[in-house]
């Protein structure tokens, strides 16, 4: 099968003021349909770099990037506009949902530049949204949502097209730990069900572990390529409810006695704090007696 994924002689260099910055240098790879693949390495690395020349958002000093038989480095911005709307998605660490819109027509809206009506891409757009846990959310806005919660729309975003790649960056870098494992397990079956080819960058260790393959990346170059069992994200245990706190019986029949009970237990307490309290009979004969010798 061919690969679905191409990278050749990859370079990518930043002129800031008179000096040149080699973000990538010299990048070949290359990357089967289905994959789940991580991508790792050092702040400054070139890790995001090299996830954007994959996803066509920049152009190459030099090189070229295919994903399929298309040469997504030579297209010019309107092609890779119309390319990215059939064939990819995206998950942005920092959400990019728009604001006026709510979650289910910010999931919807790949389907509308798609031309599918909006009967269907509401239907799709509430069926990711489920998967995500978040069905009872989706005619929240943006603002109305926690972080996370912002994560998990833009993630059913990226779904709802059913793209051949998707690019996600940091995904769940606003999650919580019991978050994380929620989403990411969901993405991935869903990854592997549809046979949709994940390329994540990643810089937490155990998270790149959850990939077929992890692709190190150090100074701008591939310092390791290797393939393994994909290992899941540990189980947290269970979240311990708080005790409820036993509430006093309202009053009652009962509730005088109750009450003369609880004072005459209250008076006993006080008198033998004292030293007030009367002897029960066996302390009151014993102490009666002459002390001796302890036996």
């Amino acid at each position: 099968m061919a690969p679905i994924v191409r990278v050749k002689d990859l370079r990518k260099v930043y002129r800031i003021g008179k000096e040149k910055v080699v973000a990538l240098d010299r990048i070949d790879l290359t990357i089967e349909p289905g994959e789940i693949v991580s991508i790792v390495g050092p702040s400054g690395s070139g890790k995001s770099t090299l996830l954007n020349q994959l996803a066509g958002l920049e152009k190459p000093t030099r090189g070229d990037v295919y994903i399929g038989r298309h040469n997504v480095s030579k297209m010019n911005e309107n092609a890779l506009a119309e390319f990215r709307q059939k064939y990819l998605g995206f998950v942005f660490q920092s959400y990019n949902l728009l604001p006026a819109l709510t979650a289910e027509e910010n999931v919807a809206l790949p389907l509308m530049f798609k031309g599918m009506d909006k009967k269907e891409r509401t239907r799709h757009a509430r069926e990711q949204l489920k998967r995500m846990g978040l069905l009872s959310h989706a005619k929240h806005k943006p603002t109305e949502m926690s972080g996370g919660q912002q994560q998990r729309v833009g993630i059913a975003r990226a779904f709802v097209g059913d793209p051949k790649v998707i690019f996600a960056d940091e995904p769940t870098g606003n999650l919580d730990t019991r978050t994380t494992k929620l989403v990411m397990d969901t993405m991935l079956s869903y990854a592997r069900e549809k046979g949709i080819t994940f390329i994540m960058v990643t810089h937490d260790n155990d998270l790149a572990k959850v990939a077929d393959r992890i692709v190190t990346i150090r100074d701008g170059r591939v310092l390791s390529d290797h393939r393994h069992t994909p290992e899941s994200l540990p189980d947290l245990p269970p979240v311990e409810e708080e005790p409820q706190e036993e509430q006093a019986p309202a009053d009652g029949p009962e509730a005088p006695a109750e009450k003369a009970a609880a004072a005459k237990e209250t008076e006993q307490e006080v008198q033998q704090a004292e030293g007030t309290a009367p002897l029960p009979k066996q302390e009151e004969k014993a102490a009666s007696q002459p002390e001796g010798n302890e036996v």
